[in-house]
């Protein structure tokens, strides 16, 4: 049977002769293609992999040549750092996604540490198919939110790859680009094919598909590449200015007959007596466990939401007294920047992602698209289904690379919400938290009632479980966050 690379193989050429004589034309397109896309709605990411030789490098500075490099984010991935090391093996990656409206030209990426320790016998098939599974979700995740992503793999023979060794190796000038390394993969070529076919028809998709280029003759090569880019990138343009918003349909709000919230005895009170003790023991017992997190290495996220002046701030800094202001971060989140609109939702949590032996604590978070962005109507029905299994992922990969993340949810009636608006409403130094929003909020309160108790149903898994806090009175709120997260860190420091 043809393998998948034989099909390629065909010996295609292109005379250097003929590609100089439409070099200035395509060039042209290429520059024409780059600055229509600077206006529209979607970033372009180009992955470059397969075997070493086959000219990935030399089509990535081809494009930075031919475009204009400010526009575009190329990078190229090693070891990572001890930075990078100290987060889940995703963060490098969204950190570095380019906005809507540029190219990003990534080469070993996500597909280089699976297929070298596949091949090496670092991993085998089981973890190789979950690591691959990953990739197909991140994938997935982008081009759902708009991203056009072109993936080529740039393909070799045998013969052919161990002809361009011999030839730099034998240069004066680039020998020093050959390492034993190289030929140690050379020797192993059937066994990264393989594995590249596998991994090919594993993560070939509708939203990320593999176009396979036979890489041997640069002239064919380059012209495939950039008339690829050129044409998917015009086409997509195209279909776009054709295509038609989805309409946002508003349906009509049901009451509750029953939801996680409604199960919750808000009657639960603690003594101003009883809270001043119980408070400084658990500070004390929080201290001691952060120092063994830190020791450990062991991060820590944080999740705060809840109803306008449910208290999350308070409960925030009632545990944050216990730790180290060097060693953890308060994130605050609003409405998105600029720049953070023109990247995908996730994209600026990703980036704040804790290093090792630190706590981030979000006071709000990624849970707004379930939230406000569905009750508001800023995304459309089939973003929001999307969006449970963009954040369980999310969550998931955050929680397999060892960070621990609680999440809270704070928790109060109707009436007790009311009386913390007026309160504020007539203290001086308090005033200025409510705001417009927080009434107009308050109007659709059963609409972000509903969209709770499906919020908590649909991402409350066995990693990552939510915490449902009776906050009506503040005193026993502030002390189960904070037992809560003392719990958690003790099962986990065991």
């Amino acid at each position: 049977m043809t393998s998948l690379f034989e099909r390629v193989e065909n010996n295609a050429k292109m005379p250097k002769a003929a590609f100089n004589e439409i070099a200035s034309e395509l060039r042209l397109r290429m520059v024409q293609m780059q600055q229509s896309l600077r206006h529209a709605d979607f970033p372009v990411i180009v992955v470059f992999a397969g075997v070493d030789g086959a000219g990935k490098s030399e089509s990535v500075q081809l494009l930075n040549e031919w475009m204009d490099p400010r526009w575009i984010v190329t990078r190229a991935y090693g070891k990572p750092s001890e930075e990078e090391a100290e987060r889940p093996e995703f963060w490098r990656y969204w950190r570095d996604l380019p906005a809507k409206g540029q190219f990003g030209l990534y080469l070993s990426a996500w597909y280089s540490d699976p297929l070298i320790d596949k091949v090496y016998k670092r991993i085998g098939q089981k973890k190789l198919d979950a690591r691959l599974a990953h990739i197909s979700k991140f994938e997935q995740t982008l081009a759902d939110d708009g991203a056009l992503i072109l993936k080529f793999w740039m393909h070799l023979n045998k013969k052919e790859q161990r002809k361009w060794l011999r030839k730099l190796e034998n240069d004066p000038h680039q020998h020093w680009r050959i390492t034993a390394h190289d030929w140690k993969n050379w020797k192993r070529y059937d066994r990264f094919i393989e594995t590249a076919e596998h991994i090919i028809e594993q993560t070939d998709c509708t939203g990320a598909p593999w176009r396979l280029v036979d890489a041997a003759d640069p002239p064919f090569r380059a012209y495939t590449v950039l008339t690829t880019i050129e044409q998917a990138v015009t086409e997509r343009i195209a279909a776009d200015k054709r295509k038609r918003k989805p309409r946002r349909i508003r349906k009509r709000s049901k009451p509750l007959d029953s939801s996680v919230l409604t199960r919750l005895d808000l009657s639960q009170t603690v003594s101003r007596a009883d809270y001043g003790p119980r408070l400084k023991e658990q500070r004390a017992r929080l201290h001691s466990l952060y120092r063994r997190a830190k020791a450990q290495d062991l991060s820590v996220i944080l999740a705060f939401e809840g109803w306008d002046a449910a208290g999350k701030g308070g409960a925030i800094r009632r545990l944050t007294a216990a730790l180290d202001a060097r060693d953890y971060q308060v994130v605050p989140i609003a409405a998105p920047t600029d720049e953070e609109r023109a990247h995908h939702y996730l994209w600026r949590f990703w980036r704040r992602v804790s290093r090792a032996g630190r706590f981030t604590i979000f006071d709000r978070s990624w849970y707004g698209r379930l939230l406000v962005e569905k009750v508001e109507q800023l995304i459309d029905a089939a973003t929001y289904e999307r969006s449970f299994d963009e954040i369980v992922e999310f969550e998931d990969q955050i929680s397999e690379h060892g960070i621990l993340l609680l999440k809270f949810w704070l928790h109060i009636d109707k009436d007790e919400q009311a009386a913390r608006f007026e309160k504020r409403k007539a203290t001086p130094y308090k005033r200025w938290k409510l705001t417009d929003e927080d009434w107009r909020n308050r109007e659709k309160w059963d609409e972000y009632e509903r969209c709770v108790d499906e919020m908590v149903r649909r991402t409350s898994t066995e990693n990552s479980p939510w915490t449902l806090v009776e906050a009506n009175d503040k005193r026993h709120a502030r002390l189960k966050v904070i037992e809560t997260l003392c719990e958690r860190l003790e099962e986990r420091l065991k």
